[in-house]
């Protein structure tokens, strides 16, 4: 049995009958000394002892709570390690989610049933999470569909950022017919008639077509934020790291942190801030730095450093356009990172190509050699084209990655993009492991992906897109242990949390996910449609289901 130092009163809760994969030794990270064991004791929100049910029933006292799990499979919290929690969070129930839906025929069905319950003239909208190449049909929904589900709503899909489609109600309502002033392929026109086709292309469009939906109140934020956090519970999550993104403003956070005031949290949230607008990235990444103090928060919320967006000039977006990180954007990345530096914050970027990651490398290496920033714990977001030179660099500066699972739905549209084989090696998980390079794992959800965890985990096995058109090579795949690592306590290093959370040795924070299959088990298919039947962050109960009602 593994404990903790002898407690002064018996654990609140045992849980007995389980199959619990604590996660992999705080020390000495080897694979193949997971122990596995059938019973699990909490107290006062952490683990205090793993090993047998005899064992662990002899610390009970009378006050303890006994929870038989009936031979299901335990597993640390997940934390996803990448994904806009935040943003998602505000227009959470006022959306549709179709994630893992299958067929073109459930998508349609969802959105007369929402028009259903919805007054009229309300809009309907299913945005990112989502892709054509998830459906049976592998294409997206027609104008005439949404029309004929909801003729008298506004209805907007938006398939992650590739494509987006307008019912007729809602072109009139944006005004599609007169967008002539974006690039040329940004409104498709019907070629004999020049009719806007109600499909839209482009981050200028789907922005424009946003913009014209009403956003919610603050109340109807926090009511949707603690319906997203339900919906992650419900999953297995116990944890998000959030990169920031575009547009989030200060004022953004309010619902957040109304909920963490209020002791509603359910989720633990790290926090990276970004700059919001292009040219003015210097000044208002300084002005997060000055007003506020990086690791400030509680065990719930915590704000960690800069990210995901630092300098607009070094977003290279999907990696499928022409880009180049120019010496104007360079140099006030350069400038931003000694700001960065000086002020003993972690940086978290996003680099899908390695040109881009090299001239990042630049800048970090330039600032390394003035001031030491490798115990800041740097990071990339996504790195699918890394090369083994620059995954040495990011090794000698202490720096980690955060992979994502966004080629689950895009292999086929980046092999286009890349050359015939190049998807062998995205990302190239091999040469990242063999470099022992700090890994966490995550979506990059809601627009940009699915927020189904098991989704994620199941792409990082497989290594195939959801159209079976790509596969990523044997040795650039994990096995289910070295991915769940990953999705666990990997992704808790960028929070300087890997002691402490992501495992279920002695010590650690109660959270865990008893789950509705036993994920090392299954078969790979069945991996994506797993759920959790009880969810519990630092000892409390966050998502119990029927199997586990009180």
């Amino acid at each position: 049995m593994e404990h903790s130092q002898p407690a002064s009163s018996p654990p609140d809760t045992v849980y007995v009958n389980g199959r619990i994969w604590p996660g992999l030794p705080v020390h000495g990270d080897t694979a193949g000394e997971v122990r596995e064991h059938e019973a699990l004791a909490v107290a006062r929100g952490r683990v205090v002892a793993v090993g047998s049910v005899p064992g662990l029933l002899a610390l009970a006292g009378p006050a303890t709570q006994i929870v038989d799990l009936d031979h299901r499979r335990v597993i640390p919290g997940l934390v996803d390690g990448h994904m806009h929690a935040v943003r998602a969070g505000s227009t959470w129930s006022s959306e549709l989610h179709w994630s893992g839906m299958p067929a073109l025929g459930h998508a349609l069905e969802s959105i007369r049933a929402a028009a259903r319950g919805s007054a009229a003239g309300a809009w309907i909208r299913a945005i990112g999470g989502w892709h054509p190449c998830q459906f049976d049909e592998n294409r997206p929904p027609t104008q005439v569909e949404l029309d004929a589900v909801a003729p008298d709503h506004p209805v907007y899909v938006q398939g992650l950022y590739d494509v987006g489609i307008l019912n007729s109600r809602a072109a009139r309502t944006v005004g599609l017919a007169e967008w002539t002033d974006l690039p040329g392929d940004a409104v498709e026109r019907d070629p004999a008639t020049g009719r806007a086709t109600g499909v839209i292309r482009g981050l200028a469009a789907f922005t424009r077509c946003m913009a014209a939906i009403p956003h919610p109140s603050h109340a109807e934020q926090l009511s949707s934020t603690r319906a997203m956090f339900a919906d992650l519970n419900a999953v297995g999550l116990t944890g998000v790291v959030d990169p920031g993104g575009f547009g989030m403003s200060p004022e953004r956070y309010e619902p957040l942190f109304d909920l963490w005031r209020a002791g509603e949290l359910t989720t633990r949230m790290r926090l990276y801030v970004s700059a919001v607008d292009a040219g003015q990235e210097l000044d208002q990444l300084d002005g997060w730095l000055r007003h506020t103090q990086s690791r400030f928060g509680d065990d719930l919320l915590r704000i960690l450093g800069v990210g995901e967006i630092i300098h607009y000039g070094c977003h290279d977006f999907e990696g499928l356009t022409p880009f180049e990180l120019g010496d104007q954007s360079y140099k006030e990345l350069l400038a931003i990172t000694r700001r960065v530096v000086e002020r003993g914050w972690p940086m978290h970027i996003h680099a899908v190509l390695d040109s881009t990651i090299d001239r990042i490398l630049d800048a970090w290496e330039t600032v390394h050699r003035e001031t030491p920033l490798d115990a800041l714990r740097f990071s990339l977001a996504h790195a699918d084209t890394i090369s083994r030179r620059n995954i040495r660099r990011l090794k000698a500066l202490g720096a980690g990655v955060v992979v994502d699972d966004h080629q689950v739905f895009k292999g086929a549209s980046s092999e286009r993009g890349w050359g015939p084989g190049s998807m062998e090696t995205v990302p190239p998980l091999g040469d990242l492991l063999e470099a022992d390079l700090p890994l966490g794992a995550g979506t990059d959800a809601t627009r940009a992906s699915s927020y189904s965890p098991w989704l994620s985990l199941w792409w990082l096995v497989e290594g195939r897109s959801l159209d079976g058109s790509v596969q990523r090579a044997p040795r650039h795949r994990l096995s289910r242990e070295q991915a769940l690592h990953l999705y666990t306590r990997g992704s808790t290093w960028f929070s300087f949390e890997e002691p402490d959370r992501g495992h279920l040795h002695p010590g650690a924070r109660a959270d865990f996910a008893v789950l509705s299959d036993d994920y090392f088990s299954v078969a790979a298919q069945v991996i994506p449609s797993i759920t959790s039947e009880l969810t519990v962050v630092g000892g409390r109960v966050v998502h119990r289901s029927a199997a586990f009602a009180a």
